[in-house]
């Protein structure tokens, strides 16, 4: 069930959270601090962190099942097609009744619009790469990935948490 208010905060969080810069220490600045609030919570997540197409940060922490890489991937090459985070297209899907499948032919194997892959956007450039986070159910990969980001941005978490 989507939060009445969850497209508007999506949306603004593709707007507020952008990177002044982004380069291979940001990755693991960002990698390392989902790290850190997933060991706070006992959360066993998988983190990808990926810049310009490559992978530069990659954990899968002690007890996270193999399957999470691979949803990491599907998440991940949704938000790399799309631009935006793969929670806030599968809240678009659900409203409008849609799929991936159907509206553009994607397969499920490789491309999958559950939350937690999330654009990473540096000011005046765009989008340059992806952070992804598997293993929560997909409203809290999605904020916990929120939660990083906008430290690192320093945005206040509470100016673009979901409700």
């Amino acid at each position: 069930m989507t939060h009445p208010t969850d497209l508007d905060r999506l949306a603004l969080q593709e707007q507020r959270l952008q990177f002044p810069s982004f380069d291979a220490d940001t990755a693991w600045a960002l990698g390392s601090a989902l790290r850190t609030l997933a060991e706070a919570q006992g959360a066993p997540i998988t983190v990808e962190v990926r810049l310009g197409g490559e992978t530069v940060f990659f954990h899968a922490m002690a007890g996270a099942p193999p399957a999470n890489a691979d949803w990491a991937r599907r998440k991940r090459n949704t938000v790399e097609l799309m631009h935006r985070s793969s929670y806030r297209v599968g809240r678009e899907l659900a409203r409008d009744g849609q799929s991936l499948e159907a509206m553009m032919g994607l397969p499920t194997r490789d491309y999958c619009s559950h939350g937690g892959a999330v654009p990473l956007r540096v000011a005046g450039s765009g989008v340059v790469g992806v952070v992804t986070v598997s293993g929560l159910p997909e409203r809290e990969d999605h904020a916990l990935a929120v939660q990083a980001i906008a430290r690192l941005c320093d945005v206040p978490l509470e100016a673009v948490a979901l409700a």
